[in-house]
C-alpha cells in the first residue's frame, strides 16, 4: 500500500507543478511579425518646409534587423544612420537583416536618399529580435525593450505582437514609457475580426496603429446595396474601378464554372457564386470565375466565401497565364452575407455595385478592438497598403500591412519631439490622436472606433496644435436607473493660451451632451436620451486657432446598472435592474489591465473586493437576466487603500484567487486520498 501511495504522491506534485507552470508560463508565447504590406500619406511636407526633419532623435526598431548596408540606411555606428543596437537572435554586436521586415520599417522611418522616411534624418538603434521573420520569443522583446531603455531611445517601433494578451510585454512596455519614451506598436494582421489587437497593442500606454489605404491607385473600394441593404464587399486585387455604378439583376451561379453558367441566362446580370468547389480536389481559382461570368455576359461578379468571415481574393497570378486580364468587377464577400444575399435572390432581385478609388479606408487585413470596456484601441490609423519602402541587398519593395502603419507614426512622432523634446509619452500621444482626420467606410459612414480609433494620423495638424487633450477618448457607462454621467477632458495649452476655445458635439438621438469649460478642464455630462440598450458611438470636437480635435466618445447603455461603494480601498458592490436577475459576476481591474480580483454577487448577496493600492480601478461585472448576460461597468478612484496587514502574498505577485483555490482544493484531495489509503 505505501508503494501506491508514493506514486500517488509523485503524480500529486507533477499535476500540482503543472498547475502552477500553466499561470506563470502559459504567456511565454511566440510573436508573429506581420508580414503583409503598407505606405506613407501623412503630411509631412508641413514640418519638412519648417526644418524639421528628425534630427537629433533615436528610434529603436525592434525587428529583424537593418541592413545598414542599404544605400538609404547607410552606415553602423556613431557616424551611420544605424548608430547601435544588438542581434539577440546571434548575440553579437551586428544586428544585420537577412530578412527584409526591419529593414522596410526602418526605411519608412527615416531612409535618407533615393526614398525619403517620415524622419530622414533621425537616426536607428537597431534590434534583431528574429531570424526568420515568423517568430520571435517573447524574452527576446523584453530584453529589446530593455536595451532600448539602456541605449536612452526616444521613440520605439515595434511592429510585431500577438492577438493575445501578455503581461510581461506590457510591463516592460510600461517601464520604457516611464523613462519617458513613446513606443509605437502596430495592432496586426488579423482583421476583419473584431477582439483580436494583442500584446504590446494592447497596452493602454501604446501608441497602437491600424492600417488604412494610401493616396495611390491601390486604394480600391467597393459597395453593393439590395433592397436598401448595405453589404461588405471587396474588390479583388486586378479589379479596375468603374465609370458609374452597374444595377442589374443579380442571379446565382453556384462555383462560377462553366458547367454552372451554360443553362442559365445571365447576360448583363451581376453573378452570384460560391467560393471553391463542391468537388473534392477541384480548383476553380477566382480568375476562372471571373473568366467564365465574362464569358456568358455577366456584368460583374461578387464570389461569397464558403467559411466563417470575409476575405481578400486576388485576380492576377502566375497559374492565370500570360494573356489573362480580367474585364469585369470582381468582389469577395463573407459568407454569412452571402447565404442572406442567396436565398434573397430566390426571388427577381436587383442590385447596385460600384468600385472607386476611396484612400482613407482601414485595410480589411487590419486588426480591429475591443480590447477593454474601459478605453479604445487602435488608438488611430495611418496609410499601411503597398508602400514603396527599402528592402534589404539595396532593393525596394511594396509593402503592406499594420507593420508599416506603425512606422508613420513613429516618424511622426521623432519630428514633434524634436519640436517640443520636454513633452513627455503621453502629450506626444495626445497631440498624434487627437488631431486625427476621419475615417469613412465606402459607404460614407464613420468606421467605428474599434476599427479606425480616432482617425487616419494627419501630422499636419498635429505639428499645429497647441492642446494637449487627455484623455484621448472617454467612456460613459449609463442605465435607466443612472441616467446621468459626468467626466472631464484636462486640457492644456503649449503656449499657455486657453482662449478662443469652441466645442461642439457629433453623436445619435440616445444620448444628449451637455458641457462647461472651466480654465483648463472641460466638464462633459452625458444623460439618456432615449431608451436603448447597447453601445453608441459619438465625438466632440475641439477648435482652437483653425486646428481641430477630435475626441471619440463611446457610450454603454445598459439596462441594468453596478454601484460601487468604496472606503480605504475596500469596494461594496450592489446590482441594480428593472429587470428580475439571478447572478452576476464582478472584475476589479487596475491600469495596467490585470484582473486584481473576481467575486460574484446574487439578488440576496452582496459582493466585496478589497485593493490594496491607491489608483484608478475599473469594475466589470456580467449580469446574468433571463438567462443572458448584459454588461455593467464603472471606474473607482481609490485614494487611499487599507495596509496589509503582513504579506499579503497573493497581491504581491498578482496570483489570482482562482488558480490558488484549484492548487488548494488538489492538494485536499491528495490529503484525503492518502489518508484513506493509509487505513
Amino acid at each position: 500500500m505505501m508503494r501506491y501511495s508514493n506514486k500517488i504522491f509523485f503524480f500529486s506534485v507533477i499535476l500540482i507543478f503543472a498547475i502552477i507552470s500553466f499561470q506563470f508560463f502559459k504567456e511565454d508565447n511566440n510573436f508573429e511579425i506581420f508580414l503583409d504590406k503598407s505606405v506613407p500619406y501623412i503630411g509631412t511636407t508641413h514640418p519638412m518646409e519648417l526644418g524639421f526633419d528628425g534630427t537629433g532623435i533615436k528610434i529603436a526598431v525592434i525587428d529583424t534587423g537593418v541592413d545598414y548596408n542599404h544605400p538609404d540606411l547607410f552606415g553602423f555606428g556613431k557616424d551611420g544612420k544605424v548608430i547601435g543596437g544588438y542581434d539577440f537572435v546571434d548575440n553579437d554586436n551586428s544586428p544585420i537583416d537577412t530578412n527584409g521586415h526591419g529593414t522596410e520599417v526602418a526605411g519608412i522611418i527615416a531612409a535618407d536618399g533615393q526614398l525619403q522616411g517620415v524622419a530622414p534624418k533621425s537616426k536607428i538603434l537597431a534590434y534583431r529580435v528574429s531570424e526568420n521573420g515568423e517568430s520571435v520569443s517573447s524574452d527576446l522583446i523584453i530584453k529589446a525593450i530593455e536595451q532600448a531603455i539602456l541605449d536612452e531611445a526616444d521613440v520605439i517601433n515595434i511592429s510585431l505582437g500577438v492577438n493575445l494578451t501578455n503581461k510581461k510585454i506590457d510591463n516592460t512596455v510600461n517601464k520604457a514609457v516611464e523613462q519617458g519614451i513613446i513606443v509605437v506598436a502596430a495592432a496586426g494582421n488579423n482583421g476583419p475580426d473584431l477582439g483580436t489587437i494583442g500584446s504590446p497593442g494592447i497596452n493602454p500606454n501604446t501608441i497602437t496603429v491600424g492600417a488604412t489605404y494610401n493616396n495611390i491607385t491601390a486604394s480600391l473600394v467597393s459597395t453593393l446595396e439590395v433592397e436598401s441593404k448595405k453589404y461588405q464587399v471587396l474588390p479583388m486585387v486586378g479589379t479596375s474601378p468603374l465609370d458609374k455604378p452597374i444595377t442589374a439583376e443579380i442571379h446565382f451561379g453556384q462555383y462560377g464554372r462553366e458547367r454552372d453558367l451554360v443553362d442559365l441566362e445571365i447576360k448583363d446580370s451581376i453573378l452570384l457564386v460560391e467560393r471553391g468547389s463542391d468537388l473534392e480536389g477541384e480548383i476553380v481559382y477566382f480568375s476562372d470565375k471571373e473568366n467564365n461570368a465574362a464569358k456568358f455576359g455577366a456584368k460583374a461578379i461578387i464570389v461569397y466565401n464558403n467559411e466563417h468571415g470575409l476575405f481578400f481574393g486576388e485576380l492576377t497570378h502566375e497559374l492565370a497565364g500570360p494573356d489573362y486580364q480580367p474585364t469585369i468587377p470582381a468582389l469577395s464577400m463573407s459568407g454569412e452575407e452571402g447565404m442572406i444575399l442567396k436565398k434573397l435572390i430566390q426571388n427577381k432581385t436587383s442590385g447596385t455595385l460600384n468600385v472607386f478609388y476611396h484612400p482613407d479606408f482601414v485595410a480589411h487585413f487590419s486588426s480591429r478592438g475591443p480590447v477593454s470596456p474601459f478605453y479604445i484601441k487602435p488608438d488611430l490609423v495611418a496609410p499601411g497598403a503597398f508602400v514603396n519602402t527599402t528592402l534589404i541587398d539595396g532593393k525596394y519593395n511594396f509593402t503592406s500591412g499594420t507593420s508599416f502603419a506603425a512606422p508613420h507614426v513613429s516618424g511622426a512622432a521623432a519630428l514633434l519631439l524634436q519640436k517640443r523634446n520636454d513633452l513627455q509619452p503621453i502629450e506626444i500621444k495626445s497631440l498624434l490622436v487627437t488631431t486625427t482626420n476621419s475615417v469613412l467606410d465606402a459607404y460614407g459612414n464613420q468606421f467605428p472606433v474599434e476599427i479606425a480609433g480616432s482617425g487616419r494620423l494627419n501630422l499636419t495638424q498635429a505639428f499645429d496644435a497647441n492642446l494637449i487633450i487627455k484623455p484621448t477618448n472617454l467612456i460613459f457607462n449609463v442605465s435607466p436607473e443612472k441616467n446621468v454621467q459626468s467626466q472631464f477632458l484636462q486640457i492644456k495649452s503649449i503656449d499657455g493660451n486657453n482662449e478662443n476655445i469652441k466645442v461642439s458635439f457629433i453623436g445619435n438621438d440616445y444620448v444628449d451632451f451637455d458641457y462647461k469649460l472651466e480654465n483648463d478642464r472641460l466638464n462633459i455630462t452625458a444623460s439618456i436620451n432615449k431608451e436603448f440598450f447597447g453601445e453608441v458611438q459619438d465625438k466632440v470636437f475641439i477648435e482652437q486657432n483653425g486646428v481641430i480635435y477630435n475626441i471619440p466618445i463611446v457610450s454603454h447603455l445598459t439596462n441594468a446598472t453596478i454601484d460601487v461603494v468604496e472606503q480605504n480601498g475596500e469596494m461594496n458592490f450592489k446590482i441594480s435592474s428593472p429587470e428580475e436577475w439571478s447572478y452576476a459576476k464582478i472584475s476589479v481591474i487596475d491600469k495596467d489591465n490585470s484582473v486584481i480580483d473576481t467575486t460574484s454577487a446574487t439578488p440576496t448577496k452582496d459582493a466585496t473586493i478589497t485593493v490594496y493600492n491607491p489608483g484608478v480601478y475599473w469594475i466589470e461585472s456580467k449580469i446574468m437576466i433571463d438567462g443572458k448576460t448584459f454588461d455593467a461597468n464603472d471606474i473607482v478612484e481609490v485614494k487611499s487603500a487599507t495596509e496589509t496587514k503582513g504579506l499579503d502574498l497573493f497581491h504581491l505577485i498578482k496570483i489570482p484567487y482562482k488558480p490558488i483555490l484549484i492548487i488548494f482544493s488538489v492538494v485536499v484531495i491528495i490529503a484525503l486520498v492518502g489518508l484513506k489509503i493509509r487505513r
